[in-house]
């Protein structure tokens, strides 16, 4: 019943939640480093004292194992740095290797100490079940949000050594297979116990940032969104700034009430979210005055019709007609700027000019010929 409940917390994690945790998992490469360092050093030792030929195996294989484990954490590190963003079924196979990796690991481990115990050395033995623990401590710390591999590990480290220390008759291996099994227990309580906790403090933290990011009357995002997503938006390839400003609000706001201003703000963004592509940001800068960050931009005069079309539909607000207008200012990278400071700045000076024209559309483009003293073509109120 535990395992269910801990397998359907697994299954609800968010996706963005789940990739954070898979991120984590391959976050650093000491503690694989330190285990392989210490199963070397006490394999080399316990070969060189018994001079038994399966433990020199064992550390081999150990070490083996370790290489292969930091080659896939480096993997794993060189895909996340490139695009496209990591998926959730991408990330769910990187993290079937890494627990593949992480079991293998403990159960060298595992079968290292039981051959330690088989051996007879005792200091031998110690070192060997020693190493056996610290991975085991290491697992609860790090793999506690990955509940089923933990105990895979725990198990493939113990049961090996709990099986040899039972199969000798005397009191004392008894006791040490009975303190084996209450380490592993007590280790899995641990794991549950911290699954629950972390679990709960990375999706507040989600939440929180996501509350951050959002404006809470219409939804979208807020204006601290730009400074985050816009300049990873201009890497990725042309995107087109849109500006608005909504014409006679103020006057609807002062004749029905800010109750239908309200209304008002919300629909407008609505219908803004409407027309967006599902990879475009929509963003409140506050007031009546929004940004639409398009991707592909190669049709933002098109855009800049659908948005001063759409806006300017009237609207029905418990059976009062409003109308308003729409001003958008069009700056489209990279020929109106290569930064999202100079994208917006030129967006929000055509924006200007559209509103000197009482409304409609300008492009920063037409601006630039007008200045230059050339015709204009295409501008539009």
């Amino acid at each position: 019943m535990l395992f269910n409940r801990m397998e359907s917390g697994r299954a609800s994690i968010s996706d963005t939640v789940y990739l954070e945790v898979i991120t984590g998992l391959h976050g650093t490469t000491m503690p694989n480093i330190l285990a392989a360092a210490c199963l070397a050093m006490v394999g080399a030792i316990t070969t060189y004292e018994t001079g038994d030929m399966v433990t020199a195996g064992l550390t081999v294989a150990g070490v083996a194992i370790a290489i292969v484990r930091l080659c896939e954490i480096f993997a794993f590190r060189r895909r996340i740095a490139r695009s496209p963003q990591l998926g959730r079924a991408e990330a769910v196979r990187w993290e079937r290797w890494y627990i593949a990796g992480t079991v293998a690991t403990a159960l060298v481990l595992g079968v290292f100490a039981a051959r330690s115990i088989m051996l007879g050395d005792a200091l031998c033995s110690v070192m060997a079940i020693g190493i056996g623990f610290g991975f085991g401590a290491g697992v609860v710390a790090r793999l506690a949000l990955r509940p089923v591999a933990a105990l895979l590990d725990l198990v493939a480290i113990a049961a090996p050594a709990a099986i040899v220390t039972f199969m000798q008759p005397d009191l004392r291996h008894v006791g040490l297979g009975l303190l084996i099994l209450m380490y592993v227990v007590a280790s899995f309580e641990m794991v549950r116990l911290s699954f629950n906790a972390s679990i709960s403090q990375i999706t507040l933290k989600r939440q929180f940032e996501q509350l951050a990011r959002l404006d809470p009357m219409t939804g979208l995002a807020n204006r601290s969104v730009l400074a985050t997503d816009l300049p990873p938006m201009l890497a990725a390839g042309m995107v087109a700034v849109h500006a608005l400003d909504l014409d006679r609000f103020k006057e609807a706001n002062d004749r029905f009430g800010h109750p239908v201003g309200d209304t008002l703000l919300k629909q407008v963004a609505g219908r803004l979210k409407a027309i967006a592509a599902a990879d475009d940001l929509v963003v409140r800068m506050g007031g009546d005055e929004f940004v639409l960050v398009q991707r592909a931009a190669g049709d933002a005069e098109a855009m800049a019709q659908r948005i001063v079309q759409s806006i300017g539909a009237p609207y029905d607000i418990d059976g009062q007609i409003v109308e308003l207008g729409v001003s958008v200012g069009v700056a489209v990278a990279p020929d109106d700027g290569r930064t999202a400071e100079a994208l917006l700045s030129r967006s929000d000076r055509a924006l200007y000019r559209a509103k000197e024209s009482r409304g409609g559309y300008v492009l920063a483009r037409d601006l630039r010929v007008r200045d230059s003293g050339q015709p204009v073509k295409g501008l539009a109120a």
